[in-house]
């Protein structure tokens, strides 16, 4: 099920196009937000929208492009879908650098651009989803005391317990007693899990 958080954002500077495409959009039950300018996107811009961004080519100021490269450069990575009366290979090669879902010579197909939206909301949906989940990792490891927090660390580098107690100047059956109340803690049913779960507690986190 769609979550009902996800928008299209429309920037096109052409009125009759940009109320067009979100008309369109709209009696297909898309949520829409129409922009007519790379500016007053970015003007508006909320570090908790999701979805996806139907943008032109050419606009004044920032070119759709450009608003692309420019939410990369700020950790966002709204998935794109770029739109043109002007395509020509250079510009669909930069929006592709930039990973955009697909790039549309109008007069497009409505079809088409369906499914390049949902295209980058099958993309956002993973992207919320693991956020939701580094999000329940991150509440799990806040209820570990310092020293819980040391022995899975410890763990994350794969070391056995009598390891982890030569490391950190305990025993090793401390070691096992701290493993058993992490592992409850943290929702973990084996070593194993609990292993995986150190390594991802390790690795930085998404800034979004």
């Amino acid at each position: 099920m769609r979550s009902e958080r996800l928008t299209v954002f429309v920037v096109d500077d052409d009125a009759a196009v940009r109320d067009s495409i979100a008309l369109m959009l709209g009696l297909k039950g898309y949520r829409t937000s129409t922009f007519a300018d790379a500016e007053a996107f970015l003007s508006a811009w909320r570090n908790d929208w999701a979805g996806c961004v139907v943008a032109d080519v050419r606009l004044p100021g920032r070119s759709g492009v450009e608003l692309q490269e420019t939410l990369k450069k700020r950790d966002v990575s709204l998935p794109f879908v770029i739109i043109t009366a002007h395509g020509d290979v250079a510009t669909a090669r930069a929006a592709f650098r930039s990973q955009a879902v697909d790039f549309l010579e109008k007069p497009f197909d409505n079809e088409q651009l369906f499914a390049a939206i949902e295209t980058a909301f099958a993309l956002e949906e993973h992207r919320i989803q693991r956020k939701e989940g580094l999000r329940r990792d991150a509440e799990k490891l806040g209820r570990l005391t310092a020293r819980e927090r040391q022995v899975l660390e410890q763990a994350a580098l794969g070391l056995h317990a009598k390891e982890i107690a030569a490391a950190l100047g305990i025993s090793s059956r401390t070691v096992e007693v701290h493993k058993t109340r992490i592992m409850e803690k943290l929702g973990v049913r084996n070593v194993a899990e609990l292993v995986r779960f150190a390594i991802a507690a390790t690795q930085p986190q998404d800034r979004e």
